[in-house]
């Protein structure tokens, strides 16, 4: 089996998700970077969950599964930031275990989404709470449960995976040589310590330059970690909230402490969250690179290495993650969802498809005048409306379609839904001819189109606001049908961001 493997994936064919995780490129920085310098980042975004951490995911589920500590079918809980999760979400679904994490409130909401997308459960903690709270609470469930805790912060397989893999693609890639300097940031430690060691043992002149957040310098303090009578750590004295989701939770990590006491640290280079801001965005818009505000931190870092590297240095940044698990953060704040002045002013300088022209008439199909309405598809039509207490005529591809339906949703209201662009409706167009047909029953050619105990409500517009006046309550109380208004106190929120701020 593990031949026909090896021969899929030289052949370009991969026998599972799993098999594409590690083996991320290393990319020369060309704009940013001093010109004395050869700067390089390894892009950990390629990995298929998008971060790092899909390397320590499988590396805990394989360590556990060959020692049988994990069992088939046992759930499988864990504290993460989020990019663990996430990795851990998608090695749990293409092995079949289920997943819990806990993770303090405070960080992005992308991330929550992400696990729940792929089947994990997302448990809560408060972010007053911080690290050692969500940890606290993944043990807790793993002990009353009976659940498989994977201890990123202590697993030696974190350390041991980057050992076997990222340490080797560094050498690699430098031709058999490490570089002269490598940057990366105070995470779990896994990273650290597990890259560290072989560079240390195969090339030693590699400086290793360790960054955390300026404002929580714990490493570099030298202060001790504490821990409590069981091992737990205890939230350390040095700590204050910053930017760098996945770096520097309340204490400091067991394998990072580990890779300190081993000498594996050369040097710090704390950074700043403005600047990780600031490296985050300049690499995107001038280099290409999309990365998260971690990634930036380690950037902003190697490029403060840079400032008094020896000329023809060669200096690789470790870049964690991909942008777009922040969108709900601080680094997105400046990115606005519409039009500003300078993109307005390009839209303007041609006349077609612009927001701020009137729109141009329907063309005599669209409006569809009796002459275009088939009998039957209008008796179709009339039949369908009759059928059923509460019909939507509508399109899959359409927002305002999709916003009813969430509204009808979260009303708990069961409704028929027509999907005039339906591969059901296609042959011979008969979704055209209900379009046509529903146009003229409606005197209007927009969808989608709502009726209530055979009379026509109208669209989007016209249900929210009946929704908003209590009139729907009445319409449905008709029928037989109650639903909590407070659920759909504000109709027009269910509409997409970008339709609101119009």
């Amino acid at each position: 089996m593990k031949q026909d493997a090896a021969r899929q994936i030289a052949s370009g064919l991969h026998p599972s998700i799993l098999n594409t995780i590690g083996n991320t490129p290393i990319v020369r920085v060309n704009r940013l970077a001093p010109a004395h310098v050869d700067l390089f980042v390894k892009v950990e975004a390629f990995n298929p969950g998008g971060s790092v951490k899909d390397r320590f995911a499988l590396a805990a589920i394989e360590a556990a599964e060959a020692s049988g500590a994990l069992k088939p079918g046992q759930t499988v809980v864990e504290a993460t930031s989020g990019n663990t999760g996430i990795g851990l979400a998608l090695v749990c679904a293409a092995k079949g275990y289920p997943l819990v994490v806990t993770m303090a409130e405070s960080f992005s909401v992308e991330r929550r989404r992400l696990m729940r997308f792929l089947g994990a459960k997302v448990v809560l903690t408060p972010a007053a709470q911080k690290g050692t709270g969500m940890l606290a609470k993944a043990e807790e469930l793993a002990r009353e449960h009976g659940w498989f805790l994977a201890r990123q912060f202590e697993n030696e397989a974190n350390a041991d995976m980057h050992s076997r893999t990222t340490a080797r693609e560094i050498i690699d890639a430098f031709g058999g040589d490490g570089p002269d300097f490598w940057v990366t940031g105070l995470g779990t430690g896994g990273t650290l310590k597990g890259v560290a060691r072989v560079l240390r043992a195969e090339r030693p002149g590699t400086r290793i330059v360790l960054t955390e957040p300026d404002n929580v310098p714990m490493m570099q303090s030298g202060i001790p970690q504490e821990r409590d009578a069981d091992g737990r750590p205890i939230s350390h004295p040095t700590f204050r909230p910053h930017l760098m989701q996945g770096w520097s939770p309340d204490f400091i990590a067991k394998l990072a402490e580990d890779a300190a006491a081993a000498g594996s640290i050369d040097a710090f280079q704390p950074v700043s969250g403005k600047d990780a801001l600031a490296a985050a965005r300049n690499l995107a818009t001038k280099e290409g690179i999309f990365c998260g505000i971690s990634g930036g931190a380690t950037l902003a870092a190697a490029l403060k290495v840079a400032e008094t590297a020896p000329p023809g240095s060669r200096i690789l940044a470790m870049l964690p993650d991909t942008g777009e698990r922040y969108m709900s953060t601080v680094l997105f704040e400046e990115i606005g969802a519409d039009m500003d002045d300078a993109e307005l002013a390009i839209s303007r300088s041609t006349p077609g498809c612009r927001f701020d022209a009137p729109s141009p008439s329907p063309s005599p199909a669209q409006a569809a005048p009796a002459s275009f309405c088939k009998p039957e598809a209008a008796k179709m039509v009339e039949d369908i409306v009759a059928e059923h207490p509460v019909v939507m005529f509508v399109l899959e591809w359409c927002e305002f379609s999709w916003s009813v339906r969430k509204l009808f949703a979260a009303a708990g209201v069961p409704y028929h839904a027509v999907e005039l662009d339906g591969a059901a409706l296609r042959k011979g167009d008969l979704g055209g001819d209900l379009r046509a047909a529903l146009g003229v029953r409606a005197k209007v050619p927009t969808i989608p189109q709502i009726f209530i105990g055979g009379e026509h409500v109208g669209g989007a517009t016209e249900t929210f606001d009946a929704f908003r006046d209590g009139s729907m309550t009445q319409r449905l109380a008709s029928l037989g049908i109650s639903f909590d208004a407070s659920r759909t106190a504000d109709p027009y929120g269910f509409l997409p961001a970008w339709m609101q701020a119009r």
